[in-house]
Order: structure tokens, then sequence, then C-alpha cells
């Protein structure tokens, strides 16, 4: 029964990501902590199934041409070493045996869930702002710096991918959007893509070296999820994009709000 559950639980999220684009770290780490599963196996185990479900869409985008593969490399060179990083801090202090390693992951999740919500709520006025020939004094020091704060960036979405399994998606676009304004929002999207897969695949390993990854549980996920993600992808054009942006929002707000606050 339980292999059973995994695998609706993968279609039904697997779904949603075909449809929307969005919500796989996000709304799968909370349905994991919901069927009762430790904080640090729902990270560990949802990221490496990012990692698998995310790696198809980068090969796809890739032979389309739509990876800028120099900024995926800047991303990296942050992303990966902090992910890295920031494993050894938590084993090597002993932090991951303790009580609080739970509540810090759940109380992370939290953050990130309010965070892609309001994203996802600004995602335009956010690409308005970046394209305009007057931007704001903030974007005209990002738009002059954009290698370096690629960089630094990729800091912050390993830290936060590490820490929750949530970023790799809304955030990171988010992040590219407003940096490189100019580059139409599919290469955004590929690039965005690309990235995670090496981001959430070395934070997976990360949480695998330490025996926090449910082997029988991935395969389920993926089992359900795959196909589902390409069924929901065929579905998407035919849905009011809206409306699934509104839904997907308010249940983002009231996880990050229940894993913050409780």
């Amino acid at each position: 029964m339980d292999i059973l559950l995994h695998i609706i639980a993968g279609a039904g999220v697997g779904f949603a990501v075909g449809l929307t684009g969005v919500g796989g770290g996000s709304l799968m780490t909370p349905l994991l902590l919901l069927f009762g599963y430790p904080a640090p196996v729902a990270i560990g185990t949802d990221l490496l199934y990012a990692a698998v479900t995310k790696a198809g869409g980068a090969w796809s985008h890739h032979r389309a041409g739509n990876v800028e593969w120099g900024i995926v490399g800047w991303l990296a060179l942050g992303s990966i070493p902090a992910s890295v990083f920031l494993h050894w801090v938590l084993q090597g202090s002993g932090f991951q045996e303790s009580e609080g390693y739970a509540e810090l992951l759940t109380t992370s999740l939290g953050i990130m869930l309010i965070i892609t919500s309001v994203i996802l709520l600004s995602r335009d006025r956010i690409r308005f702002s970046a394209v305009q020939d007057s931007p704001p004094a903030l974007l005209s020091f990002l738009h002059n710096h954009r290698t370096a704060m690629t960089f630094v960036m990729g800091v912050l979405l390993g830290i936060c991918v590490t820490l929750s399994s949530v970023g790799a998606g809304a955030f990171g676009a988010a992040i590219l959007l407003t940096l490189y304004a100019r580059i139409s929002t599919v290469r955004i999207i590929g690039t965005d893509i690309a990235h995670a897969v090496p981001l959430t695949l070395i934070a997976g390993l990360g949480y695998l070296l330490t025996g926090y990854v449910d082997f029988q549980l991935l395969a389920g996920l993926l089992i359900g999820s795959l196909p589902a993600i390409h069924f929901g992808s065929r579905l998407s054009n035919r849905v009011p994009d809206k409306i699934l942006q509104r839904l997907l929002v308010v249940v983002l707000l009231t996880l990050g709000m229940f894993y913050t606050l409780g």
C-alpha cells in the first residue's frame, strides 16, 4: 500500500509540475512531511527526485538551444560548493544528530515556500521592471555586475535548495529574469532547469551519504511522476494559467506559514 501511495503522490505532483511549470520541491517535500517522513528524509529524497525529473527537461532545452551554459557555469560555481560546504558543516558539527536539525529544515522550507509564492504573484512585475529602459537603481547595479551577482545568487541558491529542496524553480528563474532581462523567457527557464540538475543532485547526494534518502519512496515517486509530468504538459495550454497560478500561490503561502510559524 505504501508504494501505491507513493506512486499516486508522484503522479499528483508530476501532473501539477507539467501543468504549471513550477511546484516540484514546493509541493513534494510538504507532501512527504504530511506522510510522516522526517524532514531530512523528505528533503533528501525530494532532491534526488528533482535531479532525475529535471534531467529530461534540461536535455530537451539543450537540444532546442534554450540553455545559456555560461550562466549555468557561474551559478554552479557558487551553488555547488555552497551545498557541499553546508553539508560538511552540518555533519562535522554534529548538528545533524541534534533535535534542532529537523526544525532548521522545516523552518527553511516554510520561508522558501513563502518567498516562492510571493515571486509567483509578482513575477510579471519583476520582469517588467527589469526590461524597462530606466530600471530602478538596484536593478541597474545588478545589471552592471551580472557575472559577480550570478555567482552570489548561485551561493544563495545552493544554501536554500540544500536546506529546503525549494528554490531551484521559481526562485532561481526570478533571479535570472532580473539579472538577464534581455534574454527570452524560454531561455531563462531552460537555463534555470539546466542548473537545477547538478545542484539538486549534489545536494541530494549529501543527504544520501548521511543516510537520509528512502530509495523505495524515490522509486514510487518517479514511477508516478514521469508519465504524469508529460500528461500535464500536454494539457497546460488548455487550462487557464492565471487560475492555476493563483491556486498554487494560495497553497504554497498556506504551507509556508504553517511550517514557519508552526
